[in-house]
Formats: C-alpha cells, structure tokens, sequence
C-alpha cells in the first residue's frame, strides 16, 4: 500500500473511531471476554452464510455476508460471560456511523452460538459459528509468499480472494473476480515472477475491498480502479506501472501512480540504483526537472518537493513520477522521462541488467 493510500484510510478509520466511542446501543461494557480467543468463524446468521474473525491485539472486529464480500465494523462489548458485538455501519460523512445490528455470543464447543438482532428490542435470528482453521484452507491459485501472508494476517480478506482466477484466452491478463480488478501476465515466464504479478493484484484486489467496506451504506459514488500496464519487457527485467484512482469516503477521491521493476528470472524487485548507481533522490529530482517542462504555475511546487520517486522502466527511458505532491499540487507532478542515453554516466557497468541498456 503507498503511502498516499495508508494516509488517506488512517484519516477515515480515525473519523469512525471517533464516532463509534458515543455508540453504546447494545449494552455491555467495552472489551472481549476472557474465554474470546483471536480466530475466525464460519456459520450463518439467521440461515445466511456469514465468516467473523474475533482478533484479542484489535480495537474493532469484523464479519461478511459471502453472498456480499463486504466486511462490516464490530465494537466488542461485554456482559458477565456473554460477548456482544455491536455492528456499525458508515452512512456518509452527514450521519455517520449507526448502529444496525447487535451480536450476542457464547462458546459452544470450539465455535460460537447466540443470536443476533437489528436493535436490542428485534426479534432475534439465530447465529451459529464453527471454529475455521484458515491455515488448512486449500489454495485456490499458486502459493505465492503475497497470499501466504494475507492467509496468516487478514483471514477474511483470504477467505474472499481464495477463489480461482480467470485468466485471459491470450495469457496476458487474469482477472480476480470478487474485485473485478485485472493485471497483466507473461506468457512463459518462471514461478517467481508469475508469484510477484499475483501478489500485486492480490494487494490491489485487497485495497478495493477494504475501500468498498469502508464506504458501507452511504450513497457516496464508491471506486478502487486500476490500471496496470507492462512498460518494458526485456530478457533480464519487466517493468509494470500500476495507476490507481479511487475514493473510500472523505473530502475528496485521490489517486496515485506505482512503478515496480522486476527481476525475469526471479520476481524479485529491482531498484533503479541496481542499474545505475550514481541515481540518488537528489539525482533523480535533479534529473526529472531537467526532462520536464512545467507550468510555470508548477515549477516553485516541483523546485520545492522532496526528491520522492516511483520509477519504472520504459522504450524511451526511466520514467520518474513525484510520490510526495499534496492533493492540492497532485496535478504538477506529471511522470517525466529520462532517456537512457542521458544516464549512461550513471550506469554500473558490473551490474547483471547493464547489457539490457547499454552495449558492451
């Protein structure tokens, strides 16, 4: 996840949290039980499919409908032995979050029993949960170290992205269907590198889910999408940039820009200093204003920003895109290109890519 998205998820995270601390509609007092252990459930609720995860470090808990993919916000209460979980629902920045429905659980076995209402005075619908070992759960596609991770961290999030993909008659592009999110494939090439292309449509796949619960029942236009294009396809390297817009609530929608350079044989990311050694930040901002010609509105914004870059590979040259722009000033830093030729000086002529740009 970039930066520019952490931040834009933390402030709306933070605005919930604020409101979720006045919520108090399901009794109890905060906190889990001592007999709640952190791990993930499968059941249903009122006969409808549901999976929970309870985690003891969180603040918040969290559950999905499978037939919606969509997690929903829990505040953990309690009552003597009983665990109440108070499900909130953001409805837009004029009423916040409220409060659509109230858990009631206790052990059973090695799951969970209760039930759960739309407001404390409801009919209640029954809810049975069995204890789910997500680390036994087969792999819908290639073990990859990006869903292993997601497995043993995110459980719910695995649970809705463990599903096959489709891949494209062509081989150049597989679609993750929960997100609708597509990225591009290398016909042929070694496992590493088809591992590294599955995990960043896993993290992107992962990114738009996250950005869809966040926005819950608001009438706000929601959006995660990506445009992912390979930019450079050598014997040695490929190089992928990744475009994302999107808007998870808040004051305004936001976009960013990825540049990832990637090791053919091994998937391993490689960094512009791999290739050429003497390219520092200082080099790279020095670089990028010399190839470009702004606005004149833009060039005090670009003289001033800090020497952040996202970088990938193209035909022309190393493409350098600003990842340190306010929203305000987004719109000066357009990707600039410098050409090979113009960094030979900086090239290292002992590293394994060198040939792919320069002849011996």
């Amino acid at each position: 996840m970039t930066l520019r998205r952490a931040a834009a998820l933390l402030a709306l995270a933070l605005c919930a949290s604020a409101g979720a601390q006045d919520l108090r509609e399901c009794g109890g007092s905060p906190g889990l039980p001592a007999w709640v252990k952190t791990g993930t459930f499968q059941g249903t609720l009122g006969g409808r499919p549901v999976a929970l995860a309870l985690d003891r470090q969180q603040t918040d808990q969290a559950y999905f409908y499978t037939r919606y993919n969509v997690d929903i916000s829990l505040t953990p209460f309690q009552s003597g032995n009983v665990l109440i979980l108070q499900e909130e629902v953001w409805q837009g920045p004029g009423d916040g979050l409220k409060v659509t429905g109230c858990f009631t659980l206790r052990p059973s076995g090695t799951g969970l029993s209760g039930e759960w209402r739309r407001t404390v005075k409801a009919a209640p619908l029954p809810v049975r949960l069995t204890a789910l070992n997500v680390a036994g759960v087969p792999l819908q596609n290639s073990s990859s170290p990006g869903l292993l991770k997601l497995r043993a961290e995110n459980p719910l999030a695995f649970l809705k992205l463990n599903r096959p993909w489709a891949a494209a008659a062509n081989g150049r592009s597989v679609r993750e269907p929960v997100s609708g999110l597509s990225y591009p494939q290398v016909p042929g090439a070694g496992a590493g590198l088809r591992a590294a292309l599955q995990d960043r449509l896993l993290e992107n796949a992962e990114n738009a889910l996250d950005c869809r619960s966040r926005l819950g029942a608001s009438d706000e236009d929601d959006g995660y999408e990506l445009t992912a294009t390979v930019t450079l396809n050598t014997a040695r390297l490929l190089s992928v940039r990744e475009d994302v817009w999107y808007y998870c609530g808040g004051a305004h929608p936001d976009n960013y820009t990825l540049g990832l350079i990637f090791d053919r044989a091994t998937g391993r990311p490689v960094a512009p200093g791999a290739i050429w050694k003497g390219l520092t930040p200082a080099r790279q901002k020095a670089l990028y204003l010399a190839a470009f010609t702004p606005d004149p509105e833009c060039r005090g914004v670009l003289n001033e920003m800090a020497p952040d870059f996202t970088a990938n590979l193209s035909k022309r040259g190393l493409e350098l895109t600003p990842t340190s722009l306010p929203h305000v000033v987004v719109a000066c830093g357009e990707t600039a290109t410098v050409t090979y030729s113009r960094l030979r000086d900086e090239a290292n002529p002992a590293s394994p890519y060198f040939g792919e740009f320069y002849p011996r």
